[in-house]
């Protein structure tokens, strides 16, 4: 009969015990959070040439909560007043740099733009004050859009008022989460885009 060194058999049963310990007591790798944007530009006739279009700037601000890309909620039949973040779902951008692509794509087929920073006789100004989704029960929510556009004639003398306008849109969600908010400010920005131009082609 083989003799078996206890000692041994032993060393190796509390090495890979405590082999068994250490893997179980690593952190599981967090999930990386989900990143929405609005998609592709949505398709649209030909614009009409840039000769006879007016020139505008467009510069795009938004309210200290909306600097970064958290995806902001509300729980109004709890407590309105405070804004919650998804914690698994991010904008790809900030919403003031998301609204601004929206704009620029919308505004370019009735106006001519400059390149971003570089200026024209009018300037669309446009302060981003709200970009949320707004849970009025558990299961029903919407997208809330609010903004406010200033329309400004520069001039050597500095920029003068020519007209003001807000906008505040709730879109229904078709699902009540961040994919269903997501989809309902989109909505709403494209329906804001459309009554911007027409907007501005009142304006002389």
């Amino acid at each position: 009969m083989r003799n078996i060194d206890v000692t041994a058999v032993t060393r190796w049963s509390w090495l890979l015990m405590a082999t068994l310990l250490s893997a179980c007591a690593l952190p599981e790798r967090a999930l990386a959070p989900l990143r929405y944007d609005f998609g592709p530009p949505v398709a649209t006739t030909s614009a009409s040439p840039s000769g006879q279009r007016a020139v505008l700037a467009l510069h795009v601000q938004a309210s200290p909560a909306l600097d970064g890309p958290a995806m902001l909620y509300r729980l109004a039949y709890a407590d309105a007043q405070q804004l919650r973040a998804y914690s698994q779902s991010r904008w790809a951008l900030a919403p003031a740099e998301l609204v601004q692509q929206r704009l620029r794509e919308g505004l370019g087929r009735s106006f001519a733009l400059p390149p971003a920073g570089e200026s024209a006789p009018r300037l669309v100004h446009v302060e981003l004050e709200e970009f949320s989704q707004l849970f009025t029960a558990p299961q029903e929510s919407s997208g809330l859009l609010r903004l406010r556009v200033s329309l400004l004639q520069r001039s050597a003398g500095g920029e003068q008022l020519l007209a003001q306008r807000d906008w505040q849109l709730q879109q229904p969600a078709p699902s009540a989460d961040a994919a269903g908010g997501v989809r309902a400010l989109n909505v709403a920005t494209e329906t804001v885009v459309t009554e911007l131009v027409q907007w501005l082609q009142m304006q002389r």
